[in-house]
């Protein structure tokens, strides 16, 4: 190859990643330009529009001298908007001396109970308050403020002392997971000189932080603000510890939980803390605020968050180990312009009131051909046949979508490409399993789906099994994995789409999982024993797995006996075989995380994004895009015993997935189609790939130690030596992340489709598609045809028609023309894409 031709050729390639890179955006123009964002003014409020008023929160408790609690007036304007207008309030109560209000704070003056009103003109609403132990003194609790006190400073986080070495000799506990550890650092290392009690402002714990001595964290604190003077109340308290006494907290409430804003509002959040004693206090100076998406909103250490940007965007709230949100729903435009008809199915209703909310319009529904090739893609993996295309675009039953989809869960491909994709999520793997373990998991899975067994029943099924790991299929997960921690980490990404393995060593940054809740679900699985057995010779390495009489999980830092308990839920009865109780947990149909799991991966699957993104990380500060959506589908699927051809089903019917893939002025804003608008354009995943280029070049790959005629979606692991499948992203089945399997283009990939000697030899080859063509004697307008068809699911345009007659006419040979049509399909994005 001579350099010039060399250099066109990586120049073309480079093209290539590019284009595949540039995903749906590659399928329209000017999309860059609809999404830019409209500048907009909030405008002054006038208070004859006001509608109504609302005073949150409605109830408060204010226990103790020092308590606060912080009001929101939040107004319903005439034209539809809401506003926050506590600055305009009229604030009355209807005990004068029950508490004293200093703007919208109130704060106690004596024990009892009444309302605080709030009024603008005539309108009014009211909260009820009650004050408690309001002259009894309330010692400074370190659990409860001081630990607090510094995650909101920062103090603990992992870029200071809370780091694993800390910073300058003084070491917290990352974000204060260990109140022990911390106050004896505090307190008593370095000899005791970080406080005086005796005279507190004199203590390094309150002059490094406000640069009265030098501090290589800056400045943290002014003295007298509100952190200084709790920092200093409990030195003068003689810096007690913790105590035992104290109650959990157990969640946290915010007011507003959601507002729909417009660029350059403004609204202050109220938190309120929830503990087991049933007490509520305000918490609002005392939290950590993050945003998740600064281009659309920030949010201030005072917890007033400004809307910048339109779209749907979140901020991230957290107290003492407790985790959740506040959504702020900026439309795209202020009405929706398009009237759809009522949608019937429960998918699209959710949608359309998303929809609504958010001034989007979706695309229209795609055509016949595009739906067909589609849907073969995503439940079956394979491409439709010519006869399959034609005749399904002859057919003038109204109901014809339905009943190709009935007829395709019915496929034996149906069986092939969901047990590939149960093995990859299950980590199916020879270089864990042995081959024949790796096989008897592989059949078990087929099985499974071929005798359409429920999805509760499929997962208690693993989690409960025993025996040989070469005759008993789901006893191989006890194979992956060499631990107690293992299998717990893998059970909860897998099968609830929690992430724990932060809580390993140290409370969850984002999340309310901490080490107690690691290791209670560590607990589960701690009397699992393996043990190897000669039944299949000496060299069989059979593997045995089988519960023990007794094994406890011990807490690694605090000491002691962890009892079972999942995430969420209450501690176990000790049983011999712990597992089964985990199985009721997990598939019962109130179970938070199993359904809601289930139907966000599969509806990933084929939708290409998760209502929750990623798929397996569920959390209360990563939320769905579209809660009631991911809900009603859960529902639907517990109401339907778990059938995963049901849920299939019930996705590919909707008109959300039967939707053009094109983008639209009415949704270009929605860049990453988080509201479903559009069928998102998908790249085929390394097996349809592989599958799909054998079909369109007429060719059968032989796969090293499996027989002639197995397909790519057949393959039961990894282990299978194929170059192709590796560069196009094929898993190694070695992490439990669904990210292990890679769509990104790279170089390689290009190179392999372009040029590569495997697909050249595959169109050239003497039993090609091609060759068998010409052999027959087909006309060259039927070639064409077939090979679109074969290709890209549809007839050629009359345009294509024209211009692929053409090449094949000005070519050397009619075979060499026909050969570069084919490998131009090949490199086509309608081609490489499920659009």
């Amino acid at each position: 190859m001579n350099k010039k031709l060399m250099c066109f050729g990586i120049l073309l390639a480079c093209t290539w990643v590019q284009f595949c890179a540039q995903g749906s955006e590659a399928f329209v123009d000017k999309q860059s330009e609809l999404s830019k964002p409209v500048e907009h003014q909030t405008p002054l409020i006038d208070v004859s529009q006001i509608q109504s008023i609302q005073l949150m929160p409605p109830k408060a408790q204010l226990t103790g001298p020092m308590s606060e609690q912080r009001f929101i007036v939040l107004a319903r304007m005439k034209n539809g908007r809401e506003q926050d207008v506590t600055s305009l309030v009229q604030w009355d109560t209807v005990n004068d001396d029950l508490v004293q209000l200093q703007g919208s704070v109130a704060r106690p003056q004596k024990d009892g109970q009444g309302k605080v009103t709030a009024r603008i003109g005539s309108l009014q609403s009211c909260s009820e308050i009650k004050v408690v132990q309001c002259r009894q003194p309330q010692p400074v609790n370190f659990v409860t403020e001081i630990i607090p006190t510094l995650n909101k400073l920062g103090c603990n986080q992992g870029a200071c002392h809370g780091a694993q070495h800390g910073k300058g000799g003084f070491r917290l506990s990352l974000f204060g997971f260990d109140p022990v550890f911390d106050h004896e650092q505090i307190v008593k290392s370095a000899e005791g000189r970080r406080v005086v009690v005796a005279d507190p402002e004199r203590s390094i714990l309150l002059q490094k932080p406000t640069l009265q001595m030098e501090h290589g964290g800056g400045e943290r604190l002014k003295v007298h603000s509100a952190g200084y003077d709790r920092l200093q109340r409990w030195l003068a308290e003689g810096a007690p510890g913790p105590r035992s006494d104290v109650p959990s907290l157990t969640g946290l409430d915010v007011f507003p939980h959601q507002r729909v804003m417009h660029p350059g509002d403004q609204q202050q959040i109220v938190i309120q803390a929830l503990w087991s004693d049933g007490r509520r206090e305000d918490v609002t100076s005392w939290v950590q605020y993050d945003a998740m998406s600064e281009a659309q909103s920030t949010v201030n250490s005072s917890g007033i968050v400004l809307c910048k940007d339109r779209g749907e965007s979140h901020i991230m709230i957290r107290y003492m180990g407790q985790a959740t949100v506040f959504t702020v729903t900026s439309p795209y435009s202020i009405a929706n312009s398009v009237q759809l008809p009522p949608a019937e199915h429960f998918v699209d209703q959710a949608l359309q009131i998303k929809w609504q909310q958010l001034g989007l319009v979706p695309s229209p529904i795609c055509s016949d051909e595009v739906y067909l090739r589609r849907v073969y893609l995503d439940l079956i993996g394979t491409l439709p046949t010519p006869d399959e295309i034609l005749s399904f675009l002859a057919d003038k039953d109204l109901h014809k979508r339905a009943k190709v989809v009935d007829h395709l869960l019915n496929r034996a491909e149906f069986i092939d490409f969901w047990a590939l994709k149960w093995g990859d999520l299950l980590r199916n793997n020879r270089i864990y399993l042995e081959p024949k373990g790796m096989w008897s998991m592989h059949h078990w899975i087929r099985g499974a789906i071929r005798d359409e067994m429920p999805m509760d029943q499929f997962v208690r099924s693993i989690i409960t099994a025993e025996g040989s790991t070469f005759r008993e299929g789901p006893a191989n997960f006890f194979r992956i994995g060499n631990t107690a921690a293992d299998w717990a980490e893998t059970t909860s990404q897998v099968f609830l789409g929690v992430r724990i393995q932060c809580a390993k060593c140290h409370h969850h940054p984002f999340e309310k999982w901490s080490q107690d809740d690691y290791y209670g679900m560590s607990a589960f699985f701690t009397r699992i024993g393996t043990k190897n057995s000669l039944e299949y010779g000496i060299f069989g390495r059979e593997t045995i797995i089988f519960v023990r009489p007794n094994g406890e999980m011990s807490h690694p830092r605090g000491g002691g006996i962890v009892k079972p308990h999942p995430l969420d839920g209450p501690v176990m009865n000790d049983e011999l075989d712990r597992r089964a109780k985990l199985a009721d947990w997990i598939v019962e149909k109130h179970n938070p995380y199993f359904a809601r799991n289930l139907a966000n991966r599969f509806w990933a699957y084929l939708m290409g994004r998760g209502i929750i993104d990623p798929v397996d990380d569920l959390r209360a500060t990563n939320p769905a895009s579209i809660p009631e959506l991911l809900d009603a589908l859960a529902q639907d699927l517990v109401a339907h015993q778990y059938s995963l051809k049901h849920l299939l089903k019930t996705i590919v019917l909707s008109k959300a997935y039967q939707r053009k893939s094109d983008v639209i002025s009415g949704n270009a804003s929605d860049v990453e189609n988080k509201y479903y608008t559009r069928y998102q354009i998908k790249r085929l995943t390394a097996e349809q790939l592989a599958d799909a280029i054998d079909y369109v070049t007429g060719t059968i790959e032989k796969y090293p130690g499996l027989p002639l005629g197995t397909r790519a979606i057949q393959l039961p692991d990894s282990g299978v030596r194929s170059y192709l499948l590796d560069v196009f992203g094929r898993p190694a089945r070695q992490l439990v992340c669904e990210c292990e399997r890679t769509m990104t283009p790279n170089i390689a990939q290009a190179l392999q489709l372009m040029n590569g000697d495997l697909i050249n030899s595959k169109i050239s080859r003497a039993d090609s598609r091609i060759d068998r063509l010409f052999k027959n004697k087909r006309e060259l307008h039927g070639i064409v045809e077939e090979l679109y068809l074969v290709s890209l699911g549809r007839p050629p345009k009359p345009a294509e028609l024209e211009k692929a007659m053409a090449l094949i006419k000005a070519a050397p040979s009619p075979r060499l023309g026909a050969e570069d049509l084919i490998w131009a399909l090949l490199n086509s994005r309608e081609f490489l894409f499920n659009h």
